[in-house]
C-alpha cells in the first residue's frame, strides 16, 4: 500500500481537503448527498481535534452543495481555495 506522501507526489495534489466528517445516517448512499465545506481552522475549537496552526485566510468560512454525488462533492471541495473540512449529510439534511 502506498503512503499518503507517495500518493501526493505521484498525483501532484494540492491537498485542499484536510478533514472529512461524515454525518450521513444512510452511509451507503452515494448518488445524492448534501455537502458543506468550512475553513479547517474552525475544527481547532472541537474537543480532541488536530490543530491547524497556520494562516488559512483563503479558505471559505462556509459553502454548501446540495443533491450532489459523493464524487462531485469531493471534487467540489477539492477545488476550493485553502484548507477545508468537508462535511457530508444525507440528502435533505445538513446544517440548519
Amino acid at each position: 500500500m502506498a503512503s499518503a506522501d507517495m500518493v501526493r507526489v505521484e498525483r501532484g495534489d494540492r491537498l485542499v481537503i484536510w478533514n472529512i466528517v461524515d454525518h450521513r445516517k444512510r452511509r451507503y448512499r452515494w448518488a445524492r448527498v448534501n455537502a458543506v465545506i468550512e475553513d479547517t481552522t474552525a475544527d481547532n475549537a472541537c474537543n480532541d481535534a488536530d490543530q491547524l496552526d497556520e494562516d488559512n485566510a483563503e479558505a471559505p468560512m462556509f459553502e454548501e452543495l446540495k443533491g450532489a454525488s459523493i464524487h462531485e462533492a469531493i471534487k467540489w471541495a477539492d477545488a476550493a481555495p485553502g484548507k477545508v473540512t468537508l462535511y457530508l449529510y444525507d440528502e435533505g439534511k445538513g446544517i440548519e
